[in-house]
């Protein structure tokens, strides 16, 4: 491959890296709403913010260059908390109003 091959490649990449992220961060500020809610447990919260803590912190698994265990680490943390926000408003409707 020559240069300007390379070149497209790696434009593809960051494209394609910019998009998961844009969509990540969307996922993260709707996430909002959940950690606001009371029905939703302390031990999922707290996850979540571990993992945007790790996302930010200068310490990874994988060097900086490479997302992936940042974007992993976040990914896992916003399925748990849906989950359990998915748990909490399963019970709030059988208990009765």
């Amino acid at each position: 491959m020559d240069g300007s091959s390379w070149l497209v490649v790696a434009v593809i990449l960051a494209l394609v890296v910019a998009a998961g992220a844009a969509i990540l961060l969307v996922r993260v500020f709707r996430a909002r709403r959940l950690l606001l809610d009371a029905g939703v447990p302390l031990q999922s919260k707290a996850l979540f913010w571990a993992a945007v803590a790790y996302t930010v912190s200068p310490v990874d698994l994988i060097p900086d260059p490479v997302y992936l265990d940042d974007i992993g680490v976040l990914l896992v943390a916003l399925r748990a908390l849906h989950a359990a926000a998915a748990r909490s408003g399963a019970d709030r409707k059988e208990l009765p109003h």
